[in-house]
């Protein structure tokens, strides 16, 4: 790492699981919130590009949605997967399912508050 002249962006969401000696290492360092409802539901405007079939999606329900950026972007992509496979539009349906995957997946609990409405 000492040797290497570019630039290097690393991410994480867990700060506190990185060794002491490595951090060291890390010459500047930015934080960025978790990002609010309203924050979320612009993100879910902007994940699918113009040309991605979508059918019924309320932004709103999905902002609701307790998870950061990336988890938002894994979603939308399994839902347009799942969508693609069944030869439909992205829909909440496709949706919800992907949010349970990632769900599992992150060993995040999936609320009823969050879900509320969506199919």
């Amino acid at each position: 790492m000492e040797e290497y002249q570019g630039l290097v962006i690393l991410t994480t969401n867990m700060k506190n699981a990185l060794d002491g000696a490595f951090d060291r290492r890390i010459r500047f360092t930015l934080q960025f919130s978790f990002p609010e409802p309203k924050l979320r539901v612009e993100m879910w405007r902007r994940v699918f590009p113009p040309e991605t079939p979508t059918e019924g999606l309320d932004f709103y329900k999905l902002g609701k949605l307790n998870v950061a950026g990336g988890s938002i972007r894994n979603i939308a992509m399994n839902g347009a997967f799942l969508a693609a496979s069944a030869g439909e539009a992205v829909m909440m349906k496709h949706l919800l399912h992907a949010t349970k995957s990632e769900c599992v997946k992150m060993e995040k609990l999936l609320t009823d508050v969050e879900i509320k409405g969506w199919v």
